[in-house]
């Protein structure tokens, strides 16, 4: 409908209403494309109401499309470019004293920080945003935003958040998502809000409680023809089936999973890509299927030259597929366990930084240097005893009584 409207429009006289209605169509386009996963396309529609807003000579549209162009580089996995033109829209809307423009810029500024590994600044940026958002407009969508700024900033907050190990207050800003999304019906909305509390709980280890939102997340997904968001619930449902020893189930997962992944790559999308492929990678690995997993974990590495944290968690896979009983490669297992760290510490990643420590305790003591296991598994367990990570602490507990 949208396309026709634009066809219809190219047909009247040309005016400055005309022109302000090719740019407004184009940004209700946007979210649409973007949803379809049509990257493409939607840069090429975000160009063009480039144009459009120079000739217009309007300042609040060139904003408009600076922030939207940030999404799209985020998107494509271009974050020096995501970088620029979300500062450049923050500008604008600062100048400008535009509240809107100032809460769309800083959504996508901070997801280009989230892509880098920088969590603590998208947080950072994200609970400002929250807080300037009126109370009253708690269900209002933007121009060209999927999802009402309410629960599409909490969304991304909660990832943020869980990659620092912050797991209680992600814990109230995810229902707060939830119980904010549901009412909406949009598909879109409560699928953003399911997989952001998805998520949470598979990087704090409640497989069940994983699964169970990981598959209202793709079923929401199904029901809007989300296509973008299907990779990466599907991927995250391989991984959470294959902890709670549901093989078939997983195995049509990792299928469909990969198929997926690789459909949208052909398009040069990049965001979801690195993520699936270590969460399809886990699956694997808890299969026993260790060359798969090995593959899945390099091409991990290869989908996120600039997404360090993803390639963190990369690394620690790896780690974990060196040192498995039916290959145990010590000097690999160790080499990617100290490179997952040297990317995770500095980022703020607590629950991976433990996750390296665990590994590393498991390797020495499996090569028989007791001290040095017992000092990396006494820091796991801390680690995980302040982050509230049962699941994990049980099986840093496990390893430290196994020591002789």
């Amino acid at each position: 409908w949208f396309e026709q409207a634009l066809g219809v429009l190219g047909a009247l006289p040309e005016s400055h209403s005309t022109l302000e209605q090719a740019y407004d169509i184009r940004l209700e386009l946007r979210p649409v494309l973007h949803q379809l996963g049509e990257i493409r396309s939607t840069l090429e529609r975000l160009r063009e109401a480039e144009a459009l807003a120079e000739r217009l000579n309007d300042d609040r549209r060139r904003g408009q499309v600076c922030a939207f162009v940030t999404n799209v580089h985020n998107n494509l996995g271009e974050l020096d470019e995501a970088l620029a033109s979300g500062s450049r829209a923050l500008a604008i809307a600062r100048m400008l004293g535009d509240l809107d423009l100032r809460i769309l810029s800083t959504s996508f500024l901070a997801q280009a920080h989230y892509f880098r590994g920088e969590y603590e600044r998208a947080v950072e940026l994200f609970t400002d945003n929250l807080a300037a958002w009126p109370a009253d407009r708690v269900y209002e969508f933007l121009v060209g935003v999927p999802a009402p700024v309410s629960v599409y900033d909490r969304a991304w907050l909660v990832m943020n958040l869980a990659e620092l190990g912050r797991f209680t207050e992600a814990g109230e800003y995810k229902a707060e998502a939830i119980r904010l999304a549901e009412p909406t019906q949009h598909a879109f909305t409560v699928g953003l809000a399911h997989w952001a509390a998805g998520t949470l709980d598979l990087l704090n280890g409640d497989w069940a409680k994983a699964c169970s939102l990981i598959e209202r997340w793709i079923t929401a997904a199904r029901a809007g023809n989300v296509v973008l968001h299907l990779p990466w619930a599907v991927a995250s449902s391989a991984w959470a089936l294959a902890q709670l020893g549901e093989v078939g189930e997983t195995l049509n997962r990792l299928g469909e999973g990969e198929q997926i992944v690789e459909r949208l790559a052909a398009d040069g999308i990049v965001w979801h890509r690195a993520w699936a492929y270590h969460a399809l990678g886990r699956a694997s690995l808890l299969l026993g299927r260790l060359d798969e997993a090995r593959r899945l974990a390099d091409r991990a590495i290869e989908s996120s030259p600039s997404q360090f944290g993803y390639t963190a968690h990369a690394l620690h896979l790896l780690g974990d597929i060196a040192t498995h009983p039916d290959r145990f490669d010590a000097e690999s297992g160790e080499a990617h366990y100290r490179q997952a760290l040297a990317l995770a510490e500095p980022r703020g990643m607590r629950p991976l930084v433990a996750h390296c420590h665990l590994g590393l305790g498991r390797l020495y003591r499996r090569t028989g240097k007791r001290q040095e296991a017992r000092d990396h598994l006494t820091t796991a367990t801390t680690m995980y005893r302040e982050m509230d990570m049962h699941y994990w602490l049980e099986q840093a507990e496990t390893e430290i009584k196994g020591l002789p």
